[in-house]
């Protein structure tokens, strides 16, 4: 493996960004961005190389967040408002509709929440979201598109 502030430098913000869609929050996300390198430091030996870098480094990251939500359980019941009330990263979302795309994206039911916000927000390949939810390339590519078809459904029904 590459010396680890060359993998910091290359996958922080695809970490940052993973997180950031899980949490909403970008501080939180920022926090565990830094939780996440800390461990992958600590477990570095451990990578066999089995998939890419930056798969190991989100599957990192979700155990940390789950770490992160079972010590701060009132993190869990966050209320909507609360999820998009305005900030910097809000902000910025609101560009071209994305703020009315994420509050469709937060109302769908998992597994098609997590999957949409891997790859529209987490920028991740199919085979990397398999790999992250212990799935299949396969099943990741069948399950966006799923969320897709509910997502189109929901904006014809309130056209």
């Amino acid at each position: 493996m590459q010396p680890m502030e060359e993998v910091y430098q290359q996958y922080a913000q695809t970490v940052y960004r993973y997180l950031l869609s899980l949490t909403r929050d970008g501080d939180l996300a920022e926090e565990l961005t830094q939780e996440t390198f800390y461990q992958a430091i600590r477990s570095s030996d451990r990578f066999d190389g089995g998939c890419a870098v930056s798969t190991w480094l989100c599957a990192i990251a979700k155990n940390v967040l789950r770490t992160y939500r079972r010590k701060h359980p009132e993190t869990e019941d966050v209320d909507e408002q609360t999820l998009f009330a305005p900030s910097a990263e809000a902000e910025a979302a609101s560009e071209a509709g994305k703020m009315e795309l994420l509050k469709q994206l937060h109302a769908l039911r998992e597994p098609y929440r997590e999957v949409m916000y891997l790859r529209a927000f987490g920028n991740l390949s199919f085979r990397e979201i398999g790999e992250v939810q212990g799935k299949t390339e396969n099943w990741a590519r069948v399950t966006f598109y799923r969320g897709k078809e509910l997502l189109r459904k929901e904006v014809e029904e309130h056209e």
